[in-house]
């Protein structure tokens, strides 16, 4: 399972890897109001994704690492994001695995620099979906398509 956490939106995508190719499982977003108290919004996405876990039992989770931005409210925002989302999946023993955002790129795209819009593309193709995900959700699904190649270069 991939998370791109966001305390307004958080997106969310399992991917499955069959044989020799990935599969896609599920893939969404936790929308929050604009106006809704980040103590809401906390919890909201806590409960939420303890609820996708439980229904499809990931054997990992896979999450996006902060990047450096100007914006420190921002930064700090997304990083109580991350601890939910953490703090979720750890809670049901599942093991966490962090990647960079360059990371993330690198194994969807090739390029570690790729724009949002490779990516979706890059996803949308790899797990022959009929359309192109959310930016959200696109970009938690790359983050699970991403560690599972980097599980399988570790396994070698």
């Amino acid at each position: 399972m991939g998370i791109d956490p966001g305390t307004r939106v958080t997106g969310y995508g399992v991917v499955e890897k069959r044989n020799n190719s990935l599969v896609h499982i599920m893939h969404g977003e936790i929308r929050q109001s604009g106006k809704a108290p980040l103590s809401t919004c906390l919890v909201k996405i806590y409960n939420d994704l303890l609820e996708i876990i439980g229904d499809s039992l990931p054997d990992a989770i896979a999450i996006e690492d902060i990047f450096y931005g100007s914006n420190i409210k921002s930064l700090i925002k997304q990083g109580e994001a991350r601890g939910i989302a953490i703090l979720a999946g750890s809670q049901r023993g599942i093991p966490i695995h962090e990647y960079s955002p360059l990371e993330v790129k690198k194994a969807v795209v090739g390029y570690g620099r790729a724009e949002k819009v490779q990516v979706q593309k890059m996803v949308k193709a790899i797990l022959h979906l009929s359309e192109v995900p959310s930016e959200d959700a696109s970009d938690a699904l790359a983050v699970a398509i991403c560690h599972i190649h980097f599980l399988k270069t570790v396994s070698m």
